[in-house]
């Protein structure tokens, strides 16, 4: 596949670098740049993320960070049973948990939220950061929806991170799943509030909290290209009246009753003219 010029490899994190130190400098500098297009298209273009990570995939299977990068461009797919498979491979050679909730989330996209749920209260969840661990109740949350456990979902979401009034990374996608848990159970002012602190804390627009809260609300937003639409119809429309006046059939002028009172005009001439010849002759006589 076709990488930019200006796609070095080097644009890696360090940690991704050094693993690529084991193979020969020619293949890991076209390993690195696959997967910095991998890291490039992933949110705008999965597809095209995949198809990177399967090249780097196909290079440098034996890297622990190609076959994560390859895990996650799956995931984006929803390719789950593969995504899950590369996480696994991934998990093996490093030893680490980092990627517990993500796993756990591709067994609820595989249909298995009993799995899931499995998984959320294992012993790796405790190894997990902050970050993961919230990461994991949000899965979990998820896997109880699954199965129509709604009332504990919103359970399951209820904790100190949720409760802080500090911004973290995790919180707008935390109070968001809240809101929406919330109104899920008819319990619209409740999550009427959650949505707007989900907008509080949504400084990067990673979920759709202000279009939701204005749903509620009853704000309907127009379509700037909708208006535009409307614009050349109204144009179209007048460019039709004046087609119409064009074509219309010329109404010929109707004078008013000017001719008549002209017409006696004239017979008052001609009856002054013959009253002055009968003077006239009167004189002559």
């Amino acid at each position: 596949m076709p990488i930019p010029e200006d796609v070095t490899g080097d644009e890696i994190d360090k940690d991704v670098r050094q693993e690529l130190q084991s193979l020969p400098k020619t293949l890991a500098e076209d390993v690195a740049r696959n997967l910095v297009m991998v890291a490039r298209l992933i949110d705008e273009d999965p597809e095209g993320a995949y198809g990177y990570s399967k090249v780097a995939l196909r290079l440098a299977s034996r890297v622990a960070a190609v076959r994560e990068a390859a895990g996650f461009a799956a995931y984006a797919n929803q390719k789950y049973s593969e995504a899950l498979a590369e996480f696994r491979a991934a998990r093996r050679m490093t030893g680490g948990v980092e990627l517990w909730p993500v796993m756990a989330d591709c067994e609820r996209g595989l249909g298995r939220p009993e799995k899931a749920l499995d998984m959320a209260g294992a012993p790796e969840v405790h190894k997990l950061d902050k970050a993961g661990q919230v990461e994991m109740r949000l899965v979990a949350a998820g896997a109880r929806r699954d199965m129509d456990q709604l009332d504990a979902a919103i359970v399951t979401l209820q904790s100190s991170e949720l409760a802080s009034n500090s911004i973290q990374p995790w919180t707008a996608r935390l109070r968001y799943a809240y809101a929406d848990a919330l109104l899920a159970v008819g319990r619209e002012d409740e999550a009427r509030e959650w949505f707007a602190k989900a907008v509080e804390a949504d400084r990067d627009g990673s979920t759709d909290a202000s279009d939701r809260l204005a749903e509620m609300d009853g704000v309907e937003f127009v379509d700037a290209l909708d208006e535009h639409e409307g614009e050349g119809d109204s144009a179209e429309a007048k460019a039709a009246d004046v087609d119409a006046d064009a074509e219309a059939p010329e109404v010929p002028e109707v004078k008013a009753p000017e001719a008549e009172a002209d017409d006696s005009a004239d017979d008052d001439l001609v009856d002054d003219e013959g009253d002055t010849e009968r003077d006239e002759q009167r004189d002559k006589d």
